[in-house]
């Protein structure tokens, strides 16, 4: 059973002020928006609750104005999309708090959805100043947290807000709580993790958490490069940290304490430049030529990645396996992907899979839809695989 609250503990909710955290932060060009997926995950909260009664006021942030109103940071620019989502009437008003907020909820009727203006307008929100939290209290009956991108920030409208109202998880939040408890939290074992990316140095923490609780770990992309060098392999011009040898080293030694085997690259598919279609290679791992650099890890890697994906009952991923986003470097991340997504399918896995660029490679790979979770939060996805607490998830758990 979960220790937090959820939609369905709410009933009678006719007329009632729901103060909803959404994350609304899409990208934007010539003022329209380019890609919904954040507006579509946390519509279904917002159209349940609509559909029971409840006067709903969503609240979000977008973009990172410097404590003022900025128009082109203004959320009355997603007015349209949003409600092209819903395919309802999105009212709006011109600031989060104050009279533009109170007037506007005060015309609301029973299932209307209004968007308020940016709560970065105001300093109170990231400094989360008790007297801000008061205001944007003084608008809801209830609140809900459907913001689980925005949890790993103790903010007004992410944390503040359920020590003044009975707090609640919409539906996004919900699953992806459940779907990282099944991942990390009470997992079933074996598990394995698939960590790439570019530098070693942006996760450490990451690396030396998983070490802990996985049983095997998969390091990829140029991060391996730095593993493979500090245990002697000459990585030719591959991106490397030379200087963080040491570390990787310790990361290896916590891992062989605990149990976890860490799985590099045994080949590479090498290039001289850096480019779509440069000519390439595939060779060992430790006959990479001074000339060249590793851009993908090579068949038989794969074949070792996926067999420690068929041996898995629970696997989370962070990070391409090389450079995905050049042909023909994305081979083996889209392999493994979809071979992830085949064990997925026949209920032999449970897929845990979160942080933009890894987004990026299963949409790329054509899987998204079929592992058993995608995480668009990025910088509390990755907060929670490194082992730390999440404010606004934790307040969820503790503040009632």
């Amino acid at each position: 059973m979960a220790a937090f609250k959820t939609l369905d503990d709410l009933s009678d909710l006719s007329g009632k002020r729901v103060l909803v955290r959404v994350d609304l932060n899409v990208p934007v060009s010539d003022g329209k928006v380019t890609d919904s997926t954040r507006i579509e995950r946390v519509a279904p909260t917002i159209l349940e609750l609509a559909d029971k009664g409840a006067k709903v006021i969503l609240l979000a942030h977008f973009g990172r104005p410097k404590g003022g109103p900025d128009a082109s940071m203004s959320l009355g620019l997603i007015v349209p999309a949003v409600e092209a989502v819903l395919d309802r009437s999105v009212a709006f008003a011109s600031d989060c708090v104050g009279a533009a907020a109170s007037e506007a909820i005060a015309r609301m009727n029973a299932g209307d959805i209004l968007l308020l203006e940016n709560t970065r307008f105001h300093k109170g929100e990231e400094k989360n100043e008790p007297g801000f939290v008061a205001e944007l209290a003084a608008n809801g009956d209830l609140y809900v947290n459907d913001a689980f991108s925005a949890a790993h920030r103790a903010h007004a409208s992410t944390e503040g807000l359920a020590h003044h109202l009975p707090a609640y998880a919409g539906r996004t939040m919900q699953a992806e709580l459940e779907a990282l408890e099944k991942g990390l939290g009470k997992p079933v074992r074996p598990v394995v993790a698939i960590v790439g990316g570019a530098k070693v140095s942006t996760k450490i923490d990451l690396l030396s958490n998983l070490v802990k609780k996985v049983d095997a770990l998969v390091i990829g992309g140029g991060m391996a490069n730095t593993f493979l060098a500090a245990r002697g392999t000459d990585v030719g011009k591959s991106l490397c940290e030379h200087d963080l040898a040491a570390t990787a080293k310790q990361i290896m030694i916590d891992a062989a304490s605990a149990n976890c085997a860490i799985v590099l690259p045994v080949d590479g598919v090498v290039a001289r430049e850096f480019k779509a279609g440069a000519a390439n290679e595939v060779v060992d791992i430790n006959a990479i030529p001074a000339d060249a650099m590793v851009l993908d890890v090579g068949p038989k890697s794969v074949a070792a990645v996926n067999d420690w994906i068929s041996k898995a009952a629970t696997l989370v991923w962070n990070g391409p396996l090389g450079a995905f986003e050049i042909e023909p470097f994305d081979k083996a991340t889209v392999a493994a992907a979809r071979h992830a997504a085949d064990c997925t399918k026949a209920g032999k896995l449970t897929s845990v899979a979160g942080g933009g660029d890894t987004v990026s490679a299963l949409n790329h790979a054509g899987v998204a839809d079929d592992f058993s979770y995608v995480s668009t939060a990025g910088g509390a996805f990755l907060e929670w695989m490194e082992g730390k607490e999440l404010p606004g998830v934790a307040v969820l758990y503790g503040a009632r």
